[in-house]
């Protein structure tokens, strides 16, 4: 029997579904699993999602976020006995399949390994795959808890394999559950050991890096471009600057357009930029139409390699930027700031896009944003402040010359 409880939107409440191995759909899953004399045996609730970048029949490649484990199956969780331990077995969308193994090492549990399948077959969320077939990919974890303890990892945790990234925050789990009860006693990840700073994938509101990076010289100005069958459909101008905040150690990037490769697709209503570098495995800008009229920044993922040799990777498929009609392009001259997430931002400079709709290659009307429209508008303001206050002057100028002037005459 599988119990678990779902609050999909946050202040609707919760809502405690207990079935027998039945399906749901979830944003964030709790989990309870009991033996076959209901008593409590695996507790886990947690939230998910999962980038996955595959290649397409013409050589370009695209990325798929998989965020909401939609209509959610259990078939195969188990307890666990004395040959096999317990297990976790999570089956969601078309074809994908989430499994995690625990197993006991005397007065310690493990959390083994992760292991997620995906249909890249299934043309309406992998369109134009090059692969078929069930790809799967396994990560070893190993994470270490004491018996009786329910691990807790509040902080984003990454696994990246291959061509699927994993990401985990707001973590509770506990396997070998004692006398039918969840313990209260807490095993904390390394990072909620050393941050009470919790990182969601897909926040709608940023919080702030622990630390403020060090100031850096301004990037250089990169041109980029994207072709397809009927020539360049994408257009971006921006000099780029990367914020991340990792372990509280703050690292600024100023992405050299020299030594930067780009790649990417078109489609009718989604467009892909994607950046590689030394540094950077990739950087991805997704452009999506809303509206039918409109096009904007909505999502960005990340994957880099960091000076101490580990990899920092972030993704947001929430997000609302650089917003323009269809047909003309953005810009932006002044320094703006993309907030991915609190570990991760990017500064850009002398901005321009266009990921749709291009012409002869070339941008079309641009629409400024704020920023630059109200300098253009402080300008003239300016420019005849100054023409008063110069009028005034020689105003006065004239009246004093005038003065001195008659006062000369009454003394002859």
């Amino acid at each position: 029997m599988v119990c678990f409880r779902l609050s999909p939107v946050p202040g609707s409440g919760l809502v405690l579904l207990c079935l027998v191995l039945g399906a749901v759909s979830s944003y964030a899953l709790e989990l309870n699993l009991t033996d076959s004399e209901k008593a409590t045996c695996l507790y886990a609730k947690w939230q998910m999602n999962f980038t996955i970048h595959y290649q397409t029949t013409s050589k370009h490649y695209k990325t798929v976020t998989i965020s909401d484990p939609s209509t959610a199956t259990y078939n195969g969780s188990k307890c666990g006995d004395d040959q096999n331990g317990p297990q976790i077995v999570v089956q969601f969308g078309s074809g994908f399949s989430w499994i995690v193994n625990f197993t006991k090492e005397g007065s310690m549990y493990l959390i083994d390994g992760i292991s997620f399948s995906y249909n890249i077959s299934d043309n309406a969320t992998f369109p134009d795959a090059k692969d078929k077939g069930v790809l799967t990919i396994y990560e070893p974890v190993q994470f270490r808890i004491p018996l009786n303890n329910i691990f807790r990892c509040n902080s984003l945790s990454t696994l990246e394999k291959g061509d699927v990234t994993q990401y985990y925050w707001d973590v509770h789990v506990q396997a070998f559950v004692q006398n039918g009860t969840v313990s209260t006693k807490e095993f904390l990840c390394e990072k909620d050991q050393t941050s009470t700073t919790v990182v969601p994938i897909t926040p709608t509101t940023m919080s702030s890096p622990t630390t403020t990076p060090i100031p850096r010289e301004k990037p250089e100005v990169g041109s980029y471009s994207v072709n397809n069958s009927n020539g360049t459909c994408l257009l971006a101008t921006m000099g780029l600057q990367l914020n991340i905040t990792h372990d509280k150690v703050a690292t600024v990037i100023n992405v050299n357009p020299n030594t930067t490769d780009f790649s990417g697709n078109c489609h009718p209503q989604v467009a892909l930029l994607r950046l590689n570098s030394s540094n950077i495995k990739f950087l991805d800008f997704v452009f999506a139409v809303k509206n039918e009229n409109r096009f904007y920044l909505k999502e960005v993922n990340v994957s880099l390699y960091l000076l101490n040799g580990s990899v920092f990777s972030i993704a947001n498929n929430n997000l609302s930027y650089w917003d323009a009609p269809l047909g003309s392009s953005y810009m932006c001259n002044k320094e703006q700031t993309v907030s991915v997430s609190g570990a991760f931002q990017i500064n850009t400079f002398d901005l321009r896009v266009q990921p749709f709709n291009v012409m002869e290659g070339k941008y079309s009307t641009a629409e400024e944003c704020s920023a630059d429209s109200d300098l253009n508008f402080l300008i003239p303001v300016a420019v005849g402040v100054a023409l008063g206050f110069l009028i005034i002057v020689v105003f006065i100028s004239y009246m004093i010359g005038r003065r001195k002037s008659r006062t000369g005459y009454q003394s002859v």
